[in-house]
């Protein structure tokens, strides 16, 4: 249920992506006219979104463990809720407060070089620092990753979210432009809709209510046991 929900916020947020990450997809270089280098190389860029997503979640998901060895499974999840709510409203009612942490980004100046190499591999390194772009719902599925309580499962929840990113940005970088921008417009409209019903679900999933799949229950027992566990 959780990865399948990070692989539904990776395809939603892909549409965002298309128009905040789509320039630099678009604007790739083009080394080589066999379409075989041109495949290799939006796969490459793309790889590497995907592998600093899977980075981050292992370092997000590697604390919520530890927190999850505190006993502290539930509060984990309606943290998670609550910080994606938190950021959604922020985005929707305060936005340029967001817009100064999207404007200035470290990295921009490494971007320059990499597009002028003729190495395959320097479009991996653009994917990697692509994907440390600020990003509301990079943050919102990083915050979730968090709630897995596992460095292993965050790493494959934000490796899914990537993956769900794939079939647009893949075909951004291969075609261009193609998504209209009316279209995005109407898009990021519902995407404040699905981060509040993201959020809902793991609040839901932190009260510990006994709801199949929404809500399990958390035995007391295990936590107890994992923690004696990590004692010894």
């Amino acid at each position: 249920m959780l990865f399948l929900t990070a692989l539904i916020t990776g395809m939603v947020s892909s549409l965002h992506c298309a128009g905040m990450c789509g320039p630099i997809a678009f604007a790739l270089p083009r080394h080589s006219n066999t379409q075989g280098h041109l495949w290799l190389s939006r796969f490459m860029y793309n790889a590497g979104r995907i592998f600093t997503y899977a980075i981050l979640g292992l370092i997000i998901g590697a604390v919520g463990f530890q927190l999850k060895l505190a006993g502290l499974q539930q509060s984990i999840s309606i943290f998670a809720g609550i910080s994606i709510l938190v950021i959604t409203l922020i985005k929707l009612f305060l936005p340029k407060i967001t817009n100064q942490f999207d404007i200035n980004f470290w990295g921009n100046k490494w971007y320059g070089k990499l597009f002028t190499s003729k190495s395959s591999y320097s479009f991996f390194l653009i994917g990697n620092l692509n994907g440390l772009l600020p990003c509301g719902f990079v943050y919102v599925a990083l915050i979730a990753s968090l709630a897995t309580q596992s460095a292993l499962s965050g790493a494959l929840f934000m490796a899914t979210f990537g993956l769900g990113t794939l079939p647009v940005m893949f075909t951004i970088a291969m075609l261009g432009q193609i998504i209209n921008l009316k279209f995005r417009q109407k898009a990021n409209l519902l995407m404040p809709v699905f981060a509040i019903v993201f959020a809902c679900l793991f609040i839901l999933r932190g009260l510990n209510l006994g709801i199949p799949f929404v809500s399990p229950q958390i035995n007391e027992t295990e936590v107890s046991s994992n923690m004696c566990g990590a004692r010894h």
